[in-house]
């Protein structure tokens, strides 16, 4: 997961406002900075940190509603549709990887190339899949590989209905609407 941005600038003198619309800017920029990944079906770590830079601007907006104009509400909902939607695509991923796991009783580069990333898979999930005990049967192998292929189009309909999402908020200017409500 994407480590979050320092906040700089904070003036522990100015008001609680003025702060509060320098930290939804700065996670606001995290979360643009994913944008390049939208287009990638299979930036799967990217589109898992978009998420999370959703769900932190979400959060401070959410934190500092006192202090922010009502129509940041608004964007709230959305950012919630956009998590929920990366959310879904992400559940998705982990299912598909596990259940191949499962059928090819491989073991998963458990680390990313960089050695700083985590696993997609559970270390504890990856040591019980592997286990010579649990290679499924020919039977079993069926029903996975039907289930296997449900959800591959179970997460291509998740991952086109987050990205017309995102296409509809570009539309609109989303970024700009945020930045009108943070300077309002």
């Amino acid at each position: 997961m994407a480590k979050a941005k320092a906040i700089t600038g904070l003036d522990p003198q100015a008001p609680v406002a003025t702060n509060a619309r320098l930290i939804a800017q700065t996670r606001l920029e995290e979360l643009y900075q994913w944008d390049r990944s939208v287009d990638n079906p299979y930036s799967i770590r990217e589109l898992h940190d978009m998420r999370i830079a959703a769900k932190r601007l979400r959060y401070t907006l959410e934190v500092f509603e006192e202090v922010l104009p009502a129509t940041s509400k608004s964007i709230v909902n959305e950012l919630t549709k956009l998590q929920d939607e990366l959310g879904d695509l992400h559940d998705s991923d982990v299912m598909i990887a596990l259940v191949r796991l499962c059928l090819t009783n491989q073991s998963p580069a458990a680390k990313h190339a960089s050695g700083n990333k985590k696993a997609l898979v559970p270390s504890e999930m990856t040591v019980y899949l592997l286990d010579p005990s649990a290679v499924p049967t020919a039977e079993q192998r069926y029903g996975l590989e039907t289930f296997l292929h449900g959800q591959e189009h179970l997460r291509t309909e998740h991952y086109d209905a987050f990205r017309r999402h995102w296409y509809e908020l570009q539309a609109r200017d989303f970024r700009r609407e945020i930045l009108d409500i943070l300077s309002a």
